[in-house]
């Protein structure tokens, strides 16, 4: 029986292909990618309000999508700083 791959291996994996295509000016655009101000400050009272349990259902799946889009993101970004910190890319 196979080894079963975590959620987070399995995109890693799936991103690496992406990290390959990544030019210099692109894994830097990446590595600095951060949320808008509308945004970030929704992202913080989600956050705010999950830390004290009073998130309701459709707050919980919201903030639920941010948690999953900014592990891609996150993982994106360490493959954008990694192409960067390899000598072939720089």
């Amino acid at each position: 029986m196979a080894d079963v791959a975590s959620p987070v291996t399995v995109l890693d994996r799936l991103l690496d292909p992406v990290a390959a295509c990544l030019t210099p000016e692109v894994a830097r655009s990446i590595a600095g990618l951060r949320a808008d101000p509308v945004t970030q400050a929704r992202l913080d009272e989600l956050a705010d309000k999950a830390a004290e349990g009073l998130l309701n259902g459709a707050e919980q799946e919201e903030y639920a999508a941010y948690v999953e889009a900014l592990d891609v993101v996150g993982l994106l970004q360490a493959k954008a700083r990694a192409s960067l910190a390899s000598p072939s890319l720089r």
